[in-house]
């Protein structure tokens, strides 16, 4: 059964005090972009906009991949159920404000859920706390639809964790992500 990626990533920024988050750039490059271009060369990829994202969607122009629109809403439930809607496969869950996570981490993830490893798998970081990406089965995907609120599926994950398997990454990497302009500084800070 064939794997798709799903990249939530119609939120707002509103951490990001005025900033698209999703627009800062890493050597040149919007950080949405690097992701979803990491992304699409593990499986095939939807990324979640909403329709007054034209500078997100212009950031991810040539790549290979579908964009699904979310209306209005900016939670990341909407953008979960959005992503899903119509898919009968599992799922990997992308988030684009992770810039450590690499294709390799993706293609990884991919293999061992293909191969069994568990029925949810989860990245973690190297002392295993449970972190990004997340692969959801088949058997998920009704429940991803019922999902409120801004918490995504961590909900379902709590509520499923005896089926959830961790595969922990190198370092932090699951974990990190950049929501305010002090986690990009901080972040780029930490790369010099």
């Amino acid at each position: 059964m064939s794997l798709t990626i799903v990249i939530p990533a119609a939120g707002l920024s509103t951490r990001m005090r005025g900033a698209d988050k999703l627009l800062q750039e890493i050597d040149g490059t919007p950080i949405l972009r690097v992701v979803a271009a990491r992304a699409v060369q593990v499986a095939p990829v939807r990324v979640v906009l909403r329709a007054d994202q034209d500078a997100r969607r212009q950031a991810l122009d040539g790549l290979d991949l579908e964009i699904v629109a979310v209306d209005g809403e900016a939670e990341m439930s909407a953008s979960l159920r959005a992503g899903v809607a119509g898919l009968k496969g599992p799922v990997m869950v992308v988030l684009p404000d992770m810039p450590a996570i690499t294709a390799e981490d993706m293609a990884t993830l991919s293999a061992l859920w293909q191969a069994g490893a568990a029925p949810i798998l989860r990245a973690a970081t190297e002392d295993g706390r449970p972190g990004h990406p997340v692969i959801l089965p088949p058997d998920m995907l009704k429940k991803i639809a019922t999902l409120q609120g801004d918490h995504g599926a961590g909900p379902l994950l709590k509520a499923e964790a005896g089926r959830t398997g961790l595969y922990p990454l190198p370092g932090n990497r699951a974990l990190i992500d950049l929501d305010t302009p002090e986690d990009w500084a901080d972040w780029r800070a930490s790369k010099v």
